[in-house]
Parts: structure tokens; C-alpha cells; sequence
């Protein structure tokens, strides 16, 4: 890996004249998701209430969007209002490092929050004595380390690679797809990981939160109350429509051969995953809650004291 050389990323060079309105939109969704995510942090540790393992799951969440939301939108909004989209190829990795470590994450977490939510509905005289602290911590750490491991191994392949031809990356933040196109080294095994890796991080977790929620929404219809029942069956079609379009593209984007028909819609779907999933999932998991509103009405009422 040559660190003196650098990659152009070419975002959205291919629209100049709607640069200053990306910036604006791009601006707005990263202040709205910020504060989003950083209010359900805030509210998790701070409101007793909310010490309970699905606001600890949720907790977490957040902290992963927060991270990995900040990890591709400033470079982007820098490069939209400047116009330097040049980054260095030990950036690029780097970047690419923390956005896969974190999205990895996210995908596990989520399966674990479907978990959660099954025991929850489907068994609950065995939910407290199953889903206590320490599973819920063993859960989230496995999580991390799972990712942490299969990243990283992903990522000691990518930086033996050199690079030495073209240098314009068809996209607006170090997807690996593109980066390793642009590079003169065989890059058949790092693709096959690429490939295998992806497998185990999308389709696995997609099946088991689709079966969760099988469950789940099955006995939501046997509640006797038909508000009851249309209350849980809404927050769990929610939820569900938001996981299938967040693994779809995943499994869209990384899975599938990334042809010229594929690439520009590629671009649309990593939007989809990388910007508007972190900014809709607080609406969707929690801000939605009752819980969390009257936590929200609770923190509001000790300011005015």
C-alpha cells in the first residue's frame, strides 16, 4: 500500500450544480441524526426507567450510528462546500476500517435486539431470568469482537494490495468495492473474502431477525385485544420494514457482481444504509416509545426546576 498516493472520490462530482444543495440536505440530516441518536444515548443512562436490556440494545445502537454516521458524513460535507475530494490511500482504508467495523456491528446488534424482542413477547415468564445484565453485556461485547475479528482480517488483506493505476473512486466515501478495482495487485482472494465475509455478516443475521419476528408477529395475532394487537403488530411491521431494506442493500451492494448497470443504483442503496437508516432508526426503535417519551417529559421538567 503506497501512502504516498491519493484516491479521488468522486461523490456526486457528476451533478456540480446541485453540490450546494447535497451539502445543505447531506447537513441536515447529519445535525438531525446526531441529535437523535445522542438524546436516546442521553436518556438511556440517564432516566432509571430506561435501565432495561431492550433500551441497553437500543442505547448501544445509537452509539454505533453516532459513530459511524460520523465516520463518512463530514468528509463528505467538507468535500461538498470545498470541492477537494482527494483523500490518501492509508486515509481510505482507515476509513473504510472504522465505517465496516462499526456497519458489521450494527448488523449483529440488530439480530440481537429481534432476539430480545422475541423472548420478550413470545416467552416472557422466561425473558427476566434469560435476558439478564450480564448476557445482555455478553451479547453486545460478542457483537464487537466478532466484527472486530472479521474486519480486521478483511483489512490486514486489503493494505498488502498496491495501487499504481487510475485513482478516481466512483463513489462518495471508501467502499471497498470500488477501491480494490483501482488496484494492480491480484486481488482474486480479497475479493472471495470480501464475498464470504459478507455472506456471514448479511444473510445469517437476516434470517434469524426475519425468524424472530415470524414468531413474534404470529403471536402478536393471537392478543385477544384488537387495539392491543394492532399496536404491537404496527411497531413490528416498522421495525421489520426498516431491518429488510438495511440488509437488502447491504446484501444488494456487496453480494451481488458490481456491474455498470449495478453501479450507479449502488450508490442510491449505500445512501440508504450509511445516511437515512441511522436518521430513521431513533424514530422507528425508540423516540416512538412510550418509555422514552415520558423519559424525554421527565428529563424536560428537571431542566425547568
Amino acid at each position: 500500500m503506497e501512502n504516498g498516493k491519493k484516491f479521488i472520490l468522486l461523490g456526486f462530482g457528476n451533478l456540480p450544480e446541485l453540490q450546494i444543495l447535497f451539502f445543505f440536505l447531506f447537513l441536515v440530516i447529519y445535525v438531525v441524526t446526531m441529535a437523535a441518536n445522542m438524546l436516546i444515548v442521553a436518556l438511556v443512562l440517564a432516566d432509571q426507567h430506561l435501565h432495561t436490556p431492550m433500551y441497553f440494545f437500543l442505547g448501544n445502537l445509537s452509539c454505533l450510528e453516532i459513530s459511524y454516521t460520523s465516520t463518512i458524513l463530514p468528509r463528505l460535507l467538507a468535500s461538498l462546500l470545498t470541492g477537494n475530494r482527494t483523500i490518501s490511500v492509508s486515509q481510505c482504508i482507515i476509513q473504510f476500517y472504522c465505517f465496516a467495523l462499526l456497519l458489521t456491528t450494527e448488523c449483529y446488534l440488530l439480530t440481537v435486539m429481534s432476539f430480545d424482542r422475541y423472548l420478550a413477547i413470545c416467552k416472557p415468564l422466561h425473558y427476566v431470568t434469560c435476558m439478564n445484565g450480564r448476557f445482555c453485556i455478553q451479547l453486545a461485547a460478542g457483537s464487537w469482537i466478532s466484527s472486530f475479528i472479521l474486519i480486521t482480517i478483511l483489512i490486514s488483506l486489503v493494505s498488502q494490495l498496491a495501487f499504481c493505476g487510475p485513482n478516481e473512486i466512483d463513489h462518495f466515501f471508501c467502499d471497498l468495492t470500488p477501491v480494490i478495482k483501482l488496484s494492480c495487485s491480484n486481488t482474486s482472494l480479497v475479493t472471495l473474502v470480501i464475498l464470504i465475509f459478507s455472506s456471514i455478516d448479511t444473510v445469517p443475521p437476516f434470517l434469524l431477525t426475519l425468524t424472530s419476528y415470524a414468531y413474534i408477529i404470529s403471536t402478536i395475532l393471537r392478543i385477544p385485544s384488537t387495539t392491543g394487537r394492532q399496536k404491537a403488530f404496527s411497531t413490528c411491521s416498522s421495525h421489520l420494514i426498516v431491518v429488510t431494506i438495511f440488509y437488502m442493500t447491504l446484501i444488494t451492494v456487496y453480494m451481488l457482481p458490481n456491474t455498470g448497470a449495478l453501479r450507479a443504483p449502488n450508490k442510491v442503496f449505500s445512501v440508504l444504509y450509511t445516511v437515512l437508516t441511522p436518521l430513521i432508526n431513533p424514530l422507528i426503535y425508540s423516540l416512538r416509545n412510550k418509555e422514552v417519551k415520558e423519559a424525554l417529559r421527565r428529563a424536560l421538567q428537571k431542566c425547568r426546576l
